[in-house]
């Protein structure tokens, strides 16, 4: 039980505010597991979209030298690298919806919600890491033959589909104890 004094000018009033109950299954700490979830998802992600964004950057602005009326045409590794913070966004803001205090916020929620995030962001980082590996070097060699075009979307969209898997999997994490906590 914690007292506050508030005091006034006639009198000392003295007002008890009470803690909510805490379980060995819902502990003070249970919320601490959620919002890292919601910002592992935001944090990795965001690398993974900025590190695919500046490597395939370097790779358009490398081929622009020679070929400028190539650019539009190459910017396709940077949109998609930028899907992937998208992905992160999503699921933290469905985790930071759920959070709240410890008695109504399972350590079974947190722990849900905290795998959702590492999913989605560490997956949206290795995708971003391929995206812009395979973003600079399609977008030069696509410069020299114009025929490699169509083999590097398809390896991009392959780049891109491991950041979405971890998106499915945290969206279906989160879902879990959304069900899971109505019935």
């Amino acid at each position: 039980l914690q007292h506050y004094f508030i005091q006034s000018n006639l009198s000392h009033t003295l007002f008890k505010m009470s803690e909510p109950e805490t379980t060995d299954l819902a502990p003070a700490y249970a919320p601490f597991f959620g919002a890292m979830g919601a910002a592992s998802a935001i944090i990795f992600s965001s690398l993974g979209a900025a590190y695919g964004t500046a490597k395939s950057g370097v790779g358009i602005s490398t081929m622009a030298v020679m070929k400028p009326d190539l650019i539009m045409k190459s910017i396709i590794p940077v949109v998609m690298a930028g899907i992937l913070a998208i992905y992160g966004l999503v699921v933290a803001a469905l985790i930071i919806q759920s959070l709240y205090p410890a008695p109504q916020y399972t350590l079974f929620m947190s722990f849900c919600d905290f795998a959702a995030g590492l999913s989605v962001g560490i997956c949206g980082l290795a995708s971003g890491f391929a995206i812009g590996i395979v973003g600079d070097a399609g977008v030069r060699s696509t410069a020299q033959q114009p025929k490699l075009f169509v083999g590097m979307i398809l390896i991009l969209i392959f780049a891109e589909v491991l950041g979405l898997y971890g998106f499915i999997v945290g969206i279906i994490l989160h879902i879990r104890i959304t069900t899971k906590a109505s019935s």
